[in-house]
């Protein structure tokens, strides 16, 4: 753990243990006897159930002598009903380690789990945040929790962060607290082979975010207000001078590897270096914060009416989580831009732009270009409008956006809801 102090702010860095490399995953039972672990929680979903990822993880348990009980009922793009339901799996099953094999959506469930199952009396709306929830700290211990992720995106892996849809509200918000940090997360990349083509491509658009969002974020220093106690100091701090370097790793990989990851699913190279982008971006993000991009995203995924995303085998109606966030991403960087002119050249620059001969006025048109060549190299769904929403969609969009502030706080630059609508006006369509 990393301290940078500086008055009237302070900036803590914080993030898991991380364990990388080809192969790594068949060492998970002997981290568990080592653990002594004598009733592990296995939480996946039902199609990752019956792939190799998963396989792996059975055979070194079994091989070591490690007693678990499967869950395999988690959403994709969690709810706060899925999260209910596995939390009372944990609950009766009184699990001493938790083991998640999945993406994003695995892994915030599993952590979920896991708190509520160490708080056995707590409402499900303590630990949200506010002001949705009550957002209270989280003071009792969790048990450990190895993540294996599965997909090259949401870096829950290195996070305290949890995050489900809330049906009622129609949009996402979550649960974020050091706390839930897993113990250790296992990133063996050789998992991000079973990706079809478009979830590589939608959580690669994360990692994108993840990094942008991050290193554009509010800084540190003049987020306000102070907390009087550690204790209340939030997960995202603003951007900093640790998480930049995250920041502009993930870029410089995404940059380098996410069109091969998406056009080649036997990339290694690419697949694994996506990997690696998910991991580094997830420890700037975990720190710093994210900000429009994501605020905006979760009434978008909420409020999804029918639309189907490609290569993705679920029932239901989905807006994968990275789909959301970057169909915005051109409108939000061009809004943003005039705060820090110099981060979103040199994010463009980065991300393959010759920024030499731009002026600071124009970066946020430079910045939002360059996302939107990217876009269109990846066949993305041309804006919202492709994706089942009209103007007539956008007071609700912005309604969902509001209660996000834990996250929209960290904006560059300040907003209303003018703003907002102005934002989710431009992003109907993209090219």
């Amino acid at each position: 753990m990393f301290y940078r102090c500086r008055c009237p702010a302070h900036s803590q860095m914080a993030c898991s243990n991380i364990r990388y490399g080809a192969g790594v995953t068949k060492e998970i039972g002997m981290d568990l006897q080592n653990m002594g672990a004598r009733n592990v929680c296995l939480m996946t979903d039902r199609t990752l159930s019956q792939l190799p990822p998963v396989g792996v993880v059975l055979d070194s348990l079994t091989k070591h002598g490690v007693e678990y009980k499967i869950y395999e009922d988690v959403r994709v793009e969690p709810t706060d009903k899925s999260f209910k339901a596995a939390i009372d799996f944990a609950k009766q099953g009184h699990f001493d380690v938790y083991v998640a094999v999945g993406g994003g959506s695995v892994i915030d469930t599993c952590k979920a789990a896991n708190l509520y199952a160490s708080h056995p009396e707590a409402e499900f709306l303590d630990f949200v945040n506010a002001p949705i929830g009550k957002g209270k700290p989280i003071t009792a211990s969790l048990k450990p929790l190895i993540a294996v992720p599965t997909t090259a995106g949401t870096g829950s892996e290195t996070t305290g962060v949890a995050i489900f849809d809330f049906e009622n509200l129609k949009a996402k918000t979550g649960i974020a607290n050091r706390a839930l940090k897993p113990t250790l997360g296992m990133v063996d990349p050789l998992h991000t082979l079973h990706m079809p083509s478009r979830v590589a491509a939608n959580s690669g658009f994360d990692v994108l975010c993840h990094a942008l969002e991050s290193f554009t974020a509010l800084p540190y220093n003049l987020r306000s207000p102070c907390p009087s106690n550690p204790i209340n100091r939030p997960a995202y701090q603003g951007s900093n001078p640790i998480s930049d370097v995250w920041a502009r790793h993930a870029l410089k990989i995404v940059a380098k590897y996410l069109k091969r990851a998406v056009r080649d699913a036997g990339d290694v190279e690419a697949r694994s270096s996506m990997h690696l982008a998910s991991v580094f971006a997830g420890i700037g993000f975990g720190n710093a914060g994210v900000h429009l991009c994501h605020g905006m995203s979760y009434p978008i995924a909420g409020n999804v009416k029918t639309h189907r995303a490609r290569g993705y085998n679920v029932e239901h109606p989905i807006v994968p989580h990275g789909l959301s966030v970057v169909l915005t991403s051109p409108a939000v960087f061009a809004f943003t831009a005039n705060m820090c002119p110099e981060r979103h050249l040199e994010a463009a620059q980065i991300l393959g732009t010759d920024v030499s001969n731009i002026k600071k006025d124009d970066a946020g048109r430079v910045l939002a270009d360059t996302l939107r060549s990217i876009l269109y190299d990846l066949e993305v769904e041309d804006g919202l409008f492709a994706i089942g929403y009209t103007k007539e969609d956008i007071p609700s969009l912005v309604k969902g956006t509001i209660p996000q502030e834990r996250v929209t706080k960290l904006s560059p630059r300040a907003h209303t809801e003018e703003d907002l609508t102005a934002l989710f006006a431009a992003s109907m369509k993209l090219y």
